[in-house]
């Protein structure tokens, strides 16, 4: 019998070492702005292997900015180099949508039953979706905020516990700023790079981008027109010196600039690179028409691109958990960005008291109200359609074009690269 009892002992150890383990499915992930996102990367897709582990995520190589990875996934459109999943600016969603390239996410939404109990409300699901397709999940997104560096602010007279509220404000301030001397400007406002900032003081003075028809350039009427007056008068009056994105950034940082305007996605970032060098303070960013004024929504959202059936279900997995609240709550304190993940908000298991630990935070998330899309144009132009926009703000902040000139201009050239029928 003990005899026996071996024998059966070695056949079930000899048919655990030959019965094949079980399969797993490595899913290829593409994400932009590895300075916002690798660590949360790096931290949220360990967590879902460990509660995935026949799921493997690999990295391609990031992409340093929302434009230039769009343009990678266009050229890998259709190769075997597309990643299964990536992480698209939400003003791009329309882009890769025009080629049929995102999988439906409708389907999964339909299976997956209640998305409300995963903290997905319709309008977060609407962030992600083109023209009623859900082409994405949001995975952060985030609102123009301001910086500022209370101990400027306090040497040039101002009260850093009431920061400015109008951008008449702010330019006075800024040029208080820039008169304390010894190297200090007033104000960095980063218009480089895409429209967002634009559309910020655009959407601020209650304007927008194009027509309803979507055929005519909207953003040279009045509205446009004082948003890039404003732009002039930090130039001549705040102190807003020609700066390239990097460099506004890094002068903040060493405590040589006042105010500063840029994504509340930046904020954790800034938080660490200013350290203890001075007293950071942030508040929300002034509308030009308090009334009427809009906030874009930056930040991106997840994309399935997998062609592969069993992938796609992965990638689904994927998607929803790094969109989902634990997402949320790697994203939030990672990061700046204002939670796009209601359970994740709400809940104490996840945000519910960051908010009262963490008030620099709070900026961003008092101006979700105000919230509106990040601006799709039409067509296959969409980047050189930002690149038009950006150039022309460039001539207004080196004083090579008055206000008016520059936007006609833009109008111009946009309106030439607008779909024709």
């Amino acid at each position: 019998m003990k005899h026996l009892t071996n024998i059966l002992a070695a056949a079930a150890i000899a048919m655990t070492v030959s019965l094949p383990a079980h399969a797993e499915t490595t899913l290829t992930v593409h994400y932009p702005m590895p300075g916002f996102f690798k660590d949360v990367m790096d931290t949220i897709s360990k967590k879902f292997m460990e509660e995935n582990p026949d799921i493997k995520i690999q990295f391609a190589n990031p992409s340093a900015t929302y434009e230039e990875g769009i343009q990678l996934i266009m050229r890998q459109a259709g190769t075997a180099e597309m990643p299964d999943l990536t992480f698209i600016g939400l003003n791009r969603l329309r882009m890769v949508q025009e080629r049929d390239l995102p999988v439906d996410l409708a389907p999964f939404i339909a299976k997956e039953g209640d998305m409300g109990k995963l903290g997905f409300s319709d309008n977060i699901l609407k962030l992600a979706q083109v023209k009623g397709k859900q082409v994405g999940l949001a995975f952060a997104t985030s609102n123009p905020i301001m910086y500022y560096n209370a101990d400027l602010v306090k040497a040039a007279g101002g009260n850093p516990d009431v920061p400015p509220k109008t951008w008449d404000e702010v330019i006075a301030l800024g040029a208080k700023i820039k008169a304390l001397g010894n190297g200090v400007e007033g104000i960095d406002f980063r218009w480089q790079g895409d429209d967002w900032m634009f559309s910020a003081l655009l959407f601020g003075a209650g304007g927008q981008m194009l027509g309803a028809d979507e055929k005519s350039v909207a953003f040279a009427g009045p509205e446009g027109l004082k948003a890039v007056e404003t732009l002039d008068r930090m130039v001549k009056q705040g102190g807003l010196p020609v700066f390239t994105a990097q460099a506004g950034e890094q002068a903040f940082f060493a405590g040589k600039v006042g105010i500063e305007f840029k994504t509340t996605g930046a904020l954790r970032n800034t938080i660490k690179s200013v350290g203890d060098k001075f007293d950071l303070r942030t508040a929300q960013i002034p509308l030009i028409d308090p009334v009427k004024g809009k906030l874009p929504t930056g930040g991106n959202a997840v994309v399935i691109l997998a062609r592969n059936a069993e992938k796609q279900q992965a990638a689904w997995k994927f998607a929803k958990f790094a969109a989902g609240p634990y997402g949320a709550s790697v994203v939030v304190p990672g990061t700046g960005y204002v939670p796009n993940n209601e359970l994740a908000a709400k809940s104490p298991d996840y945000l519910g008291n960051f908010y009262k630990e963490n008030p620099l935070f709070v900026a961003g998330l008092s101006q979700m109200d105000r919230m509106v899309p990040w601006y799709a144009f039409p067509g296959t132009n969409g980047v050189k359609v930002t690149q038009a926009i950006v150039e022309n703000l460039s001539r207004i902040v080196e004083q090579q074009a008055t206000p008016k000139q520059a936007l006609e201009d833009a109008a111009s050239e946009v309106k030439g690269l607008l779909p024709r029928s």
